[in-house]
């Protein structure tokens, strides 16, 4: 004898095929609010975290050994960061006392006043050489004009297109803040022009994808990127679900770009959803080291 199963024979007489697909989806919907009330539980969205990173350089000049940057990027206050994850961060990035701090775009999101809310904190940053400012896509889709004067006022110099040498005893670490690579108009060479051969050369460039482009210059040490949030919410085994333009090739992290070092900072705020999941923001401390 023979057994046909169909699909109605998994289902009870007494429940209809539309009460069926209803308690299913009334499960499914539950197994979604589940997952949802857990991320919110689980946010690390208000938690900087220091990073700290070794950068190896061939031939660094001793004076240059154990230099290091502070880097802070994407922090988008209002309306999901709040003002006091950017102190947070600030106090941490000040805590490593570094030769030089910089800031790599994107600073507010949706509300451009909050700029100057913005800058007054992240003025009281402190570093040997000083702090330095570069902008982002967002910036731009507000208003880098304003976003700039207000950086400038609290006197917070903004390098577009621009080189700034940080001497240590007799060498040179040259800083070079590029145009944003989506919104701006970068100009690598007129941003390096100032640079001298011996000089160790670091990039400020908001996307990080941007490094297949940049290190074939040759004379780019590292690169120190943004734009990404890592994801901002990564699932395991997963990772990141989100991947932005020009930041999906290389979205967290430390990596290799031909004879270029790249890293690509998480950033500190929160765009589209008001959560971090295995995603802290991020204050990274590098230091250079010979080898």
């Amino acid at each position: 004898m023979s057994l046909t199963l169909s699909s109605e024979s998994f289902i009870s007489p007494a429940v209809s095929r539309r009460e069926f697909l209803k308690v299913g989806g009334i499960a499914l919907a539950g197994g979604l609010v589940t997952s949802v009330a857990f991320l919110y539980l689980n946010d690390e969205s208000s938690q900087p975290v220091i990073d700290h990173v070794a950068i190896p350089i061939n031939n660094l000049p001793e004076a240059l050994e154990g230099f290091t940057i502070v880097q802070l990027t994407d922090i988008h206050l209002y309306p999901l960061t709040q003002p006091e994850t950017v102190r947070r961060a600030v106090e941490l990035a000040n805590s490593l006392d570094p030769d030089v701090t910089v800031l790599t775009g994107d600073y507010v999101w949706r509300e451009l006043d909050a700029i100057g809310e913005l800058a007054p904190i992240l003025s009281r940053l402190n570093a040997h050489h000083g702090v330095y400012v570069t902008l982002g896509n967002h910036d731009y889709w507000t208003n880098a004009a304003v976003i700039k004067q207000a950086f400038e006022k609290e006197r917070l110099p903004v390098l577009v297109n621009q080189g700034v040498p940080l001497s240590q005893g007799s060498n040179t670490v040259f800083l070079g803040g590029l145009d944003d690579g989506w919104s701006g108009h970068p100009d690598l060479e007129r941003t390096l022009e100032g640079a001298y051969p011996g000089d160790v050369v670091m990039l400020l460039c908001h996307e990080p994808d941007l490094a297949d482009r940049y290190h074939k210059d040759g004379r780019i040490a590292l690169q120190l990127s943004g734009h990404t949030h890592a994801g901002q919410i990564r699932l395991p085994g997963i990772g990141a679900v989100v991947h932005p333009y020009l930041g999906k090739k290389y979205e967290m992290g430390l990596y290799r770009v031909g004879a270029m070092w790249l890293y690509t900072n998480r950033g500190i705020g929160c765009i589209s959803e008001p959560v971090r999941f295995n995603c802290p923001p991020e204050v990274t401390e590098f230091t250079l080291v010979r080898v």
